[in-house]
């Protein structure tokens, strides 16, 4: 199975057209959205094609694929726009292909809890990809689809075959970590 990874929407309609469309093509059984699904934060400048609105009328259309864990600029209120569970801080998936490791899913704007060697920590928040092994952990973070940090472009992560592949929107693999 494929699984399709990203984070840091913060309510670019852009970004999330451009996500369903990898969605569509990568054949993705599951989009795992990390957080930070429809607003910008205090911190950020407006994203391109900044639209709420647009982009929850998105994510909605493929609610019975999404996967979601809360950000750090997620509201109670939010929900009421959204059809599908976003209020949980992390989540916990085991899958066949990742030979039954435990991946733990959050934003990763709070601490980590303990975790067992091996454990893969999929996480958004710092807008930076990442894909790496450290401290007996395997990190993997998506980057950012709508405000990529540190001179990357945007990105999202595709994991098929054992394998963690973090591409731009142009199919250039920025990042790969094979489990």
């Amino acid at each position: 199975m494929i699984y399709l990874f990203a984070s840091d929407i913060h309510g670019s309609a852009y970004a999330m057209h451009k996500l369903l469309e990898v969605f569509q093509s990568s054949k993705a059984s599951k989009l795992i959205l990390l957080g930070d699904l429809l607003y910008h934060g205090p911190r950020n400048d407006l994203p391109y094609e900044y639209n709420p609105k647009e982009t929850s009328r998105l994510q909605n259309s493929v609610k019975e694929s999404l996967i979601c864990v809360k950000g750090n600029c997620e509201a109670d209120v939010d929900q009421m726009v959204l059809e599908f569970p976003v209020l949980s801080d992390s989540a916990i998936m085991y899958l066949e292909q990742l030979e039954g490791r435990m991946m733990y899913l959050h934003h990763g704007h709070k601490p980590l809890p303990p975790l067992s060697a091996g454990t893969i920590v999929v996480s958004g928040h710092t807008h930076i990809p990442v894909a790496e092994g450290k401290d007996g952990l395997i990190f993997i973070n998506p980057g950012s689809v709508a405000i990529p940090k540190d001179g990357y472009p945007a990105t999202y992560c595709i994991l098929e075959n054992r394998t963690f592949r973090i591409l731009d929107f142009s199919g250039t693999v920025i990042k790969s970590l094979t489990i």
